[in-house]
């Protein structure tokens, strides 16, 4: 591995897009695993448009991510439940639902958990 390295989320590696045109998942891999910028369009929920993908009750990804706008609503399978906004970081275990709260799309970084995400299991 080269001592230095340049990559860009605006020319990904690879794109994955959501249900019903609902968002996307694009990608750059690091090495030590991918990095994403996921757009989740006003309306989008995992358990709607990204559970039909992934096969599971709800989402199986540790996110470790920061909100560059809008606003997204997580809630744990134990019912916790938090909302983040610009400028948040958010750490999420595994275990969830999610969804874009308002009529702004939710820009969000994340550097632990699209490793699989949205990525049909086989």
């Amino acid at each position: 591995m080269a001592g230095l390295q340049k990559m860009s989320l605006d020319e990904p590696e690879e794109v994955r897009p959501f249900e019903d045109g609902s968002g996307q998942l694009e990608l750059v891999n690091l090495g030590e695993g991918a990095v994403g910028r996921a757009t989740f369009r006003p309306g989008w929920q995992w358990s709607k448009h990204v559970k039909p993908i992934a096969g599971t009750d709800s989402c199986q990804a540790a996110h470790r991510g920061y909100v560059i706008s809008g606003r997204i609503a997580v809630r744990m399978d134990d019912g916790d439940e938090a909302e983040f906004g610009p400028g948040d970081f958010m750490i999420c275990a595994p275990g969830h639902d999610a969804w874009v709260v308002g009529d702004e799309a939710c820009v969000l970084i994340d550097w632990q958990g699209y490793d699989d995400y949205a990525k049909p299991r086989s």
